[in-house]
């Protein structure tokens, strides 16, 4: 399936559920699953546009599902940029916000991409003593889906940006 055939599925309360193709999402409209909320302009029937973005017209309960901490999570996370200078780089490191060896923790609100520059400048001290600012907060993803909705609203549609918790478009 290319990037650009994809829609973006919201579950009736407009948090992101699932991406599926274009056809499938005309199937749902037409079946009266669901409705359209965003489209791309291009025509597929009279008056009636592909659907990049729709919205299901009842709640599907998700069970909760955590996203394991891992290196190439974070990385998606933290968008492959540094999260104290805001640099992208292949050469991204990990920092821990409270170092390890003061009572820091390996979780998801302690842990951060860092170039090797700023995390050397940082050390082994909190950001605050090292004069250092972090440009967001670490935080846990919100849902399994995070990662790839998240990868394709930057990259491709950014029609989606405004449905996604957290992402700054």
């Amino acid at each position: 399936m290319t990037e650009s055939k994809k829609v973006l599925v919201l579950n009736a309360s407009y948090e992101p559920l699932n991406i599926c193709n274009w056809k499938r999402a005309v199937v749902l409209i037409f079946k009266g699953k669901a409705e359209q909320v965003e489209h791309n302009g291009k025509v597929i029937y009279a008056n009636f546009n592909i659907p990049t973005v729709i919205r299901l017209r009842k709640y599907i309960k998700i069970p909760y599902k955590e996203i394991p901490l891992t290196r190439k999570n974070l990385m998606y996370r933290d968008h492959f940029s540094c999260q104290y200078c805001g640099c992208k780089t292949t050469a991204l490191t990990i920092d821990h916000v409270i170092p390890r060896s003061r009572g820091g923790f390996d979780n998801w609100e302690n842990v951060v991409a860092s170039c090797q520059r700023c995390n050397v400048k940082k050390g082994n001290r909190t950001p605050r003593e090292a004069n250092m600012h972090l440009l967001k907060h670490p935080r846990v993803p919100l849902g399994y889906l995070y990662f790839e909705v998240t990868r394709l609203a930057t990259s491709y549609f950014p029609d989606w940006q405004k449905y996604i918790i957290g992402l700054s478009a």
